[in-house]
Parts: structure tokens; sequence; C-alpha cells
């Protein structure tokens, strides 16, 4: 609601029971267990990627350390997000999910970056490699991540934090299989470019894994409309309530992944506030918006047909 309420209007705020952005159990135990399987492989990996040669095995291993690290970061997000509210943060901190999968975006593009330069140095002189190690490492890297991946698939995907876990290790994966591709044309007929031609498809890869995560969480950084709400919409139904005359300061947002808020200023007949009818009233409009749009949060300002002249920047 904004600011204070004038002489004659009520306002209401829809009262809930859950805890803002708070991951599940579930959620804790496939981060833990997708860590551990990505971490015990990284060393193995990166020492392989040395020895044979391969920048294809190395980028694999540095995405790895990437994942390693937007894991346990969407691990301290959930434990963040679990938080009650207090007087100093009044929704919690169900936005620490939100921090995190943007983070999670923002090392995906530089990673991205360094071995898309990398590999094009590597495409005009091209280093031996080591194929057979490289298909090797590269086929138990693909069990890995196959596991990594099946286990976070079963954890709550709508999360963006989770989802951008999710993405991590699913990108992991195919430059595994873009590595063992490359590995295979090495072994079969000596081309040493393909292992930097793999880097490159992972690279790809990783942009567009980059991308979702940077939109999705800047959708929820800048307040925009969360893409489940159409506006319009709900104008349509709550001006179909009998006791409603007009709807502005009509606003959604979302405050993490899974918690669309509304608020609005809706115009009712004087007679509505003054015969104590306007409990009901808001009652409806509530009902209204949780059956209809499944928004839990939602803060109507009631105001008088009388008053609406002295409303200022109103935004229909």
């Amino acid at each position: 609601m904004r600011g204070r309420l004038r002489h004659g209007e009520r306002a209401h705020q829809q009262p809930h029971t859950h805890v803002h952005g708070a991951g599940g159990a579930h959620d804790r135990r496939a981060l833990v267990a997708a860590l551990a399987l990505i971490s015990a492989f990284i060393v193995v990996e990166a020492v392989a990627g040395v020895l044979s040669g391969s920048l294809a095995l190395f980028a694999d291993a540095g995405h790895m350390v990437v994942d390693a690290g937007a894991l346990a970061g969407s691990l301290w997000a959930i434990s963040l997000a679990a938080r009650p509210p207090s007087a100093r943060f009044s929704y919690g901190l169900a936005r620490s999910e939100i921090l995190a999968a943007a983070v999670n975006g923002v090392t995906l593009l530089v990673m991205a970056a360094l071995i898309a330069f990398e590999a094009v140095s590597r495409l005009r002189r091209p280093p031996p490699v080591h194929g057979l190690t490289v298909v090797v490492v590269a086929s138990v890297g693909v069990a890995v991540n196959l596991a990594a991946t099946y286990v976070l698939s079963r954890a709550d995907r709508s999360s963006l934090n989770i989802e951008g876990a999710f993405r991590h290790v699913v990108t992991d994966l195919y430059a595994f299989v873009a590595t063992v591709t490359a590995g295979i044309v090495l072994l079969v007929t000596g081309y040493r470019r393909a292992d930097a031609i793999a880097s490159l498809v992972v690279t790809v890869l990783m942009l567009r894994a980059s991308w979702v995560l940077i939109s999705g969480s800047g959708r929820v950084l800048l307040e925009g409309t969360p893409e489940s709400v159409d506006l319009e919409e709900v104008r349509r139904h709550v001006v179909e309530l009998p006791e409603v005359l007009s709807v502005h300061e009509l606003h959604a947002w979302t405050l993490s992944s899974n918690l669309p808020v509304l608020s609005a200023h809706v115009v009712v007949p004087d007679e509505c506030l003054a015969d104590g009818s306007a409990g009901a009233v808001l009652d409806r409009l509530q009902e209204c918006l949780a059956g209809h749009f499944d928004v839990e949060h939602s803060t109507f300002q009631l105001e008088p047909a009388s008053h609406v002249e002295h409303e200022h920047a109103q935004c229909d």
C-alpha cells in the first residue's frame, strides 16, 4: 500500500503462512548430491586436460569449477531465503535466490568468453592433443553429469535458483558430449582442430544458458510484470465485481520465482465504505485473484468515488 491511508480509506493485505522463497529439504539434498558428484571429478579432469593438451577437457574442468561454485551459491541462497522476515527485511531474503541465478548467468557468460578466445587462437595453431585420453575422461564426465542432471531434475525447477544450477550442469553435460565427439574425430582422422571446434560449440550452449538466467533474473530484479499475470485480464475481472467502479495504480511484480505480488487502488461507491461492506469487497477481490491468477499476495486500497479527483499520477 502506498504511504498512509487517508481518512475514509481502508487497505487490506491477504495473510500468508508460508516462508518466502524457502527451498525444501529435497532441493537442498539434490544440490548437495550434485555438488559432491561434480567436485569429485574436477581434479581428475583438470589433470587429464593438462596431460592430454586438450582445451576442450580443460574448458570442461573450468566449467565444472564454475558449476561447483554455482551449486554452492544456490545452497547458500536457499539458506538465506529460508530466514524469516525481520524489521529490516520485511519480506525476508526471498530474492537471494534471484541474485544467485543472476550470478550463475554472469559466470556462464564470462566463462564462455574466455573459452571462445582460447578456442579461436587454437583454430589458427592447433596443438597436438591425445585423443584417447580425451575420449575416456570425457565419457566419465558424461556419466557424472548425467547423474547430477538427474538429481537436479527432481528438484523444484520453478525456482530460478534451482533452474540456474540445473542449466549449469546440463550445459556441462552437452559440453562433455561435444568433447567425446572431438576425441573420436581426433582418434579416427587426426584432425587437431576438432578440439577447438568442440570448445566453440560449448561456448554457444553456455551463452544460451546465460541469456535465459540473466533475462529471467533481470525481469524479477527490475520488478517486471510476471509472465503468468495479464494486467488487462486482472483489470477486467476486478471491475466485473458489482461494487467496483474502476481500478488504477495497478501493479504486479515478483518477489522471487514463485511469489507474484499485486497491488491496486480500487474505486467503490462512497456508501460501500460507510455501510461497513468494504471487508466483503476485499474478500471477493482476493478470492478473484487467487482463483483466476494464482496471486497469493495482494494489497488493495479502497477509495470512495468522491475521492478519485484527489488522486495524482494515476496509472490506468
